[in-house]
C-alpha cells in the first residue's frame, strides 16, 4: 500500500472541479468540498476525497440533485425540519445546521430534523460549525442498513454516527465523534483496499458467525453494534444506532431502517419507501443558555487536564481525549499536506478522465 502526499490546495481545487462539473453552484462546491477535505485533514480518510467518485455515481444515477432547494417545511421557534431536496448531504447537513445555530443564538437552543438528504460526510464538521459560535454541538444521520441488531441476521440499522462537540479554553474543542456499529464501513473499504483482515468483532457472515474478511458485507454478512455481541453490550450499541435512526429520519419523514438507500450507486433504493431520502438531526446549544462561556471552558480545561494526567497501564501511553488525535492529524496535514492512498489517487484520475477535468498531478 503506497501514499501519495498532495497539499490541501491541490485537492481542495480538484475537488471543487468535480463538484461543478457535475452542476454545483460556486458556494455549494465549495462547501461539499469544505467537507471533505476537512475529513482528510482530520485522519478521517474513509470519508475524505476517497467518497468522491461515490458522489459522482449517484449523480449519474440521478439520486443526487446537484440543485436542491433546500427549505424549512415546518418549525417553531426552536426546531424545525428541512427537505433537502435530494441535495448532496454534504450541503444539505451544513445548512440545517446554521438554521439550529440562528434559533439558538435567539432561543438558547436549535434542534433541526431533515430528511431527503443524501451522505453528509463526517458528523463532526457539522457539530464543530457550532462550537465556532461558543456553542455545543450535536449532530448524527442514519445510513444504509448494514448492521445487525443483537441478535439479529439480517441488516436493518446503518452505522449511524453521531458527534456532540464541546468549546474548551486552552485546549481544542472536545469532539465525541463515532458510529454506532462497532465500525465505520469506510474502515472496511480501507481494509479491502490495503488486502488486510480486520479484527473479530466488527462484522458477521452471512450465517451469523464473527468474521475478519473486510469483504464480508459483499457475500451477505453484515456489520455489527457497538459492543459487538450481547456479552460485551452490543445491544448499547444497538440502542445508539436506533436513537439515532428515530431523531434522524423517523422524526423528519425519511426513510429509517431497512427503507434507507444505499450509498454505493450499484444498489437500487428500495421500491416501497416508507419515506424521503436519508435523514439527519442536528442541534446547537448555547453554553451561556446554562453558565457563563468562560467558567464552563474553564472547567472543561480543568476536566481534560485532569483526564490527561490519568494513570495509565503502560505508561508509555497517555489518556486520549476525544477529537485530540484528529485535531493533531490536522494541524500536521495543513503543514506537511494529506496522503492519499494510490488507489484511491487512480480512482481520483479516472474519474478527472471521465469528466473531462486536469487530472491530479502527482508530485
Amino acid at each position: 500500500m503506497n501514499f501519495i502526499t498532495f497539499q490541501e490546495t491541490t485537492l481542495r481545487n480538484f475537488t471543487q472541479a468535480v463538484f461543478k462539473k457535475i452542476g454545483c453552484n460556486d458556494e455549494h462546491a465549495a462547501l461539499a468540498t469544505d467537507v471533505l477535505i476537512r475529513s482528510d485533514l482530520r485522519g478521517i480518510d474513509s470519508h475524505g476525497v476517497a467518497r468522491l467518485s461515490g458522489y459522482v455515481r449517484l449523480w449519474e444515477k440521478q439520486r443526487i440533485n446537484a440543485t436542491p432547494d433546500i427549505r424549512i417545511v415546518h418549525q417553531t421557534p426552536t426546531t424545525a425540519t428541512i427537505d433537502g431536496d435530494a441535495g448532496l448531504g454534504l450541503v444539505v447537513a451544513p445548512f440545517a445546521m446554521q438554521v439550529a445555530i440562528s434559533k439558538a443564538e435567539k432561543y438558547g437552543s436549535g434542534w433541526v430534523s431533515v430528511k431527503n438528504s443524501n451522505h453528509f460526510g463526517i458528523a463532526g464538521y457539522h457539530a464543530l460549525l457550532a462550537v465556532e459560535k461558543e456553542m455545543i454541538g450535536i449532530s448524527m444521520t442514519n445510513a444504509s442498513p448494514l448492521v445487525a441488531p443483537t441478535y439479529a441476521n439480517e441488516r436493518l440499522l446503518g452505522t449511524n454516527p453521531m458527534c456532540y462537540a464541546f468549546p474548551a479554553g486552552k485546549y481544542p474543542p472536545l469532539v465525541v465523534d463515532m458510529a454506532t456499529a462497532a465500525a465505520a464501513n469506510g474502515k472496511l473499504e480501507i481494509a479491502q483496499r490495503a488486502n488486510k483482515s480486520i479484527p473479530e468483532g466488527w462484522v458477521q457472515d452471512a450465517n451469523g458467525n464473527q468474521a475478519t474478511n473486510p469483504n464480508e458485507l459483499k457475500q451477505g454478512g453484515s456489520l455489527l453494534p457497538l459492543g459487538s455481541d450481547k456479552d460485551h453490550g452490543s445491544h448499547k450499541g444497538y440502542g445508539l444506532g436506533a436513537t439515532v435512526d428515530i431523531l434522524s429520519a423517523v422524526l423528519s419523514g425519511a426513510n429509517y431502517g431497512p427503507w434507507v438507500p444505499p450509498f454505493v450507486s450499484f444498489l437500487e433504493p428500495p421500491n416501497d419507501p416508507v419515506g424521503d431520502g436519508i435523514g439527519h438531526f442536528l442541534g446547537a446549544m448555547r453554553v451561556d443558555g446554562f453558565r457563563p462561556v468562560q467558567d464552563f471552558k474553564d472547567h472543561l480545561d480543568n476536566w481534560i487536564s485532569r483526564f490527561k494526567s490519568a494513570k495509565t497501564v503502560d505508561p508509555k501511553h497517555q489518556v486520549i481525549i476525544p477529537g485530540e488525535p484528529e485535531y493533531t492529524f490536522e494541524q500536521e496535514r495543513k503543514k506537511a499536506g494529506i496522503p492519499i492512498i494510490d488507489v484511491v489517487v487512480n480512482d481520483l484520475n479516472e474519474l478527472a478522465s471521465k469528466l473531462g477535468i486536469a487530472a491530479l498531478s502527482i508530485p
